[in-house]
């Protein structure tokens, strides 16, 4: 939808295609990072988004063991935005969408299925989609897939994928928030268990990080031992854990670590999940997805519109993103095989690393992590002209 909204902005014919009907739905990633507000700045768009549902994190806390350590503080990354947004997901795209409609070079169809591409002598020329008025076929200059870490775009293309691993899956659901709660999220790491509480006014979305596979296990157990691991770590959820009945109530995230070795074939760019699926840690994918689209709007909006798009133009994408894309992964990696495989799964209490400690001792250390996540490496900021 980034990518949409800047190609339209600076002028190039855009259609963008949702598989459903709507916008409208739970557990998809939420934070809106410093880094994408700086974006939304940037565009003129701020205010607007501020006076959307939202709630704001200037700090990331975390408690492990009987310790609560802040691990990040924003108050002094280079952004106008000194705060973690979070916006629900659905609200965030319809925001997106109503911006980028008033460009009328931007056209957004829903209800529409990518099935597959359309190819002449080895080069993408457009898509073919299910719709329920029959298949679609579209032609296009350049097919960007950005349609995640399922993406069937990159099935389609055939591009090689470099998978890097996982320990670990997530257990999303949710709980109610009571006005006595503690007011901000918060990640409680103990007993062999992690969860992550995200503030979402009168509930908590809650991840609860598992072993990778173990859902089965879980489920095994009986739903009064997953309610009994849930209280045991964060006490204050005891009166209300029952609130989840049925399995179905929760909704599994298979985590991966992937990149594409190559995100593009002539007339075919991947960005976002569809090119790197991102770990959860860090909450950063949305933010990943947002920088590769304004990397690729600023390198392709001028050839787009002049219509002398060529390869080199799409490995420049690749170039400018992979090596931000590399380091965090990197940094994911590290976190989820030396700290969460580690602490899942050992059923003892645990105490914070005095590495960790040492963020409650001298708050000057927690500008650091701030600066990683919420900002990242090699922000990109908008280049395109406005058209209009």
């Amino acid at each position: 939808m980034m990518a949409g909204l800047l190609l339209a902005r600076g002028g190039v014919e855009t259609l963008v295609l949702e598989k459903h009907n709507d916008f409208l739905r739970d557990f998809r990633g939420d934070t809106v990072h410093p880094s994408t507000l700086e974006v939304i700045y940037e565009l003129g768009l701020l205010d607007d988004f501020l006076r959307r549902p939202h709630q704001e994190v200037h700090q990331i806390r975390g408690r492990i063991g009987a310790t609560e350590v802040t691990v990040a503080d924003f108050s002094h990354t280079p952004t106008h935005c000194h705060f973690i947004a979070f916006m629900p997901q659905w609200e965030f795209l319809n925001f997106l969408a109503e911006h980028a409609r008033r460009y009328r070079t931007f056209q957004l169809k829903m209800e529409a299925d990518v099935t597959g591409l359309i190819e002449k002598n080895g080069c993408v020329t457009g898509i073919r989609a299910n719709t329920p008025q029959g298949v679609l076929n579209v032609q296009a200059g350049l097919v960007i897939g950005a349609d995640g870490r399922q993406s069937a775009i990159r099935a389609a293309a055939h591009l090689e994928v470099q998978d890097l691993g996982s320990p670990i899956d997530v257990l999303w659901m949710r709980l109610t928030r009571k006005p006595d709660d503690p007011p901000q999220s918060l990640g409680y790491f103990n007993f062999g268990r992690a969860l992550v509480l995200l503030n979402r006014d009168d509930y908590w979305q809650c991840a609860f990080v598992i072993r990778k596979g173990e859902l089965d296990e879980i489920r095994a157990k009986g739903m009064p031992r997953f309610h009994q691991d849930i209280a045991r770590i964060a006490p204050f959820l005891a009166d209300r854990v029952d609130e989840i009945r049925a399995w179905s109530q929760i909704s599994l995230l298979t985590v991966r670590v992937d990149r594409l070795r190559q995100w593009w074939r002539p007339g075919l760019l991947c960005i976002g999940d569809a090119a790197h699926a991102m770990s959860p840690v860090g909450g950063v994918g949305i933010n990943l997805a947002i920088q590769d689209a304004v990397a690729a709007a600023n390198i392709l909006a001028g050839p787009l519109k002049a219509g002398t798009l060529s390869i080199e133009h799409l490995q420049a994408v690749q170039r400018r993103r992979t090596f931000p894309t590399k380091v965090t992964q990197q940094i994911q990696v590290l976190i989820q095989e030396h700290v969460l495989k580690r602490v899942l799964g050992e059923d003892k209490p645990v105490a914070a690393p005095w590495l960790l400690r040492l963020f409650n001792t001298f708050p000057v250390l927690r500008r650091i992590p701030a600066r990683a996540i919420g900002v990242g490496v090699r922000p990109e900021h908008v280049r395109t002209k406005s058209a209009d």
